[in-house]
């Protein structure tokens, strides 16, 4: 389903820095190798949408997606980061579904379905695995089957809920308060429903993605996102700080906080661009 057959494996394990073959480490569709690609493609890929900034397209297929993030060591955002995840853990043998999911990070507001995240079924266990929510998304699968059971990942805590209509709903604690992320249903997406989705997110006047900078990058400790002007760390414990970025400050952040480093054409028309932002 997911073209993994089109996908350099070698050269991705690399990009994400994942070393198979050391000790006893093998690629098996297993937990613990679910695990080990899952975290180390999160750690090693920020979330960005710099093309959708610049006005470029942004393809979906495999060669693409290897092209850009793999040797062009670039980010993406949801459909990329999840579609090359996809062809990755299907190309080892998992059983990899696609979910289209709503936002619920703007309070009440009623967001259409635009997010797309992954199920992932080991040894007839679902688990979710999202690479693209930005720097609020979780760095490890999270277990579908045991809903409402809290799950750690290091100093972070999420927790999945079941609603009444069968939706299922990723929530994440911050501080003492558990705040909703997204909540997807069971019906399966495909890679063509996401070319849907990428091109609203990616052209639609009101997509919250056109015209903005937005890169971001869930750290271990400290959690990313620059939006416009500002750049906000988010703590575990709740605790946010804002500061805003001058357009002469950019690219050099972007090397900085989120390891990338553009071509120079590129650079210079987001320095251009950058004022009319947020």
């Amino acid at each position: 389903m997911w073209s993994s057959d089109e996908l350099d494996l070698d050269a991705y394990l690399a990009r994400i820095g994942l070393e198979i073959g050391a000790g006893d480490r093998e690629l098996r569709p297993d937990v613990e190798t679910l695990y080990a690609v899952t975290r180390a493609h999160i750690a090693a890929i920020p979330f960005e949408s710099l093309d959708v900034t610049l006005g470029r397209p942004v393809a979906l297929d495999v060669k693409a997606l290897q092209d850009k993030i793999v040797h062009g060591r670039r980010g993406g955002y949801c459909y990329e980061q999840n579609s090359l995840l996809a062809a990755a853990l299907e190309r080892i043998g998992f059983e990899v579904a696609g979910r289209g999911a709503r936002n619920r990070t703007r309070g009440d507001t009623l967001l259409a379905v635009t997010h797309a995240v992954l199920v992932v079924t080991v040894d007839g266990e679902p688990w979710l695995c999202d690479a693209g929510f930005g720097h609020a998304g979780p760095r490890e699968p999270v277990p579908l089957a045991r809903t409402g059971v809290e799950v750690r990942q290091g100093q972070w805590t999420y927790c999945v809920r079941a609603e009444e209509d069968g939706d299922l709903v990723l929530r994440s604690l911050r501080g003492e308060e558990w705040r909703d992320l997204y909540a997807f249903s069971p019906q399966a997406y495909h890679p063509v429903d996401y070319v849907v989705l990428n091109h609203y997110s990616s052209s639609h006047p009101r997509s919250a993605f056109v015209g903005k900078v937005i890169v971001q990058y869930p750290g271990e400790s400290v959690r990313l996102a620059l939006v416009g002007r500002e750049l906000t760390r988010l703590y575990p414990d709740g605790r946010l700080a804002r500061e805003t970025v001058a357009p002469d400050e950019l690219i050099t952040l972007l090397d900085r906080e989120f390891g990338l480093s553009l071509p120079e054409r590129d650079t210079a028309e987001l320095v251009r661009m950058y004022p009319a932002g947020d």
